[in-house]
């Protein structure tokens, strides 16, 4: 069998377990999201760019799922859209069996597809749910990378989300790390993104989140590509951001 049959099947066989699984799941909670970017220090691409991503997050009977779509738009007028669906599948809903150990709230069967028009990557692995004081939510997710047209790697990722509270405002720090392992074709690479966010929605006597705040990336070796003094890889990017809930 091919590598690439391998990864189809891989695929569809998680695909059908998860579409198996939510037949008859309920939706517990779910949230969309619009987010206005702006950058100025962008690597590899154009310099400035406009980025509008659109996110839903839910939890489910079985688990849950987050998906982005980012749509980019470049200073040299080039447009690109990039999108990823992680849905993972909780042991302790799916088994009806406690898996909370001390700071472990759940384990969960961890799949990631990345989209967009160079190549689909299917990421698999196992995921962990932190009950950590204060947070809104912790995770960490170790997966085995199956890529498009590449060797296999491995990559971790965290994500959380901090509420803060200074006098009567309300402030929200969010965002993810990504560490990818190196392959044959590929240097090991590292991100963080975070988010600080100013909530607004009170001054207007709103119900859902509005935020204003700024996005601060950091790269190192951005998309596994080698920084050298000739072609810079290594990105420290502040964007000006603009979040509504709805």
């Amino acid at each position: 069998m091919t590598t690439g049959l391998i990864r189809v099947t891989a695929a569809l066989v998680a695909t059908m377990a998860i579409s198996s699984t939510s037949a008859t799941a309920d939706v517990l909670w779910q949230d969309f999201s619009a987010t206005y970017l702006q950058g100025n220090n962008y690597r590899i691409e154009s310099p400035k760019k406009q980025v509008l991503t659109l996110e839903h997050v839910a939890a489910t009977s079985w688990g849950d799922s987050f998906f982005f779509l980012d749509h980019m738009r470049e200073e040299n007028g080039n447009r690109d859209n990039y999108a990823e669906w992680s849905p993972r599948l909780s042991l302790s809903k799916t088994t009806l069996k406690s898996f909370q150990y001390g700071f472990i709230n759940d384990i969960l069967i961890s799949t990631n597809i990345e989209m967009s028009s160079l190549q689909s990557n299917f990421l698999y692995g196992l995921g962990v749910d932190l009950n950590v004081p204060g947070f809104r939510f912790m995770q960490l997710n170790g997966y085995r990378r199956n890529n498009d047209g590449m060797a296999g790697n491995w990559q971790l990722t965290s994500s959380w989300a901090l509420p803060i509270q200074v006098a009567s405002q309300e402030f929200l720090y969010d965002g993810f790390i990504d560490w990818t392992s190196t392959n044959s074709e590929q240097r090991s690479s590292f991100n963080m993104t975070t988010q600080l966010k100013w909530a607004l929605h009170s001054f207007f006597g709103m119900t859902s989140p509005l935020y204003v705040g700024v996005e601060y990336v950091y790269w190192r070796n951005k998309y596994g590509i080698a920084d050298s003094p000739f072609f810079r890889t290594h990105e420290s990017n502040l964007n000006l951001l603009l979040k509504a809930h709805f």
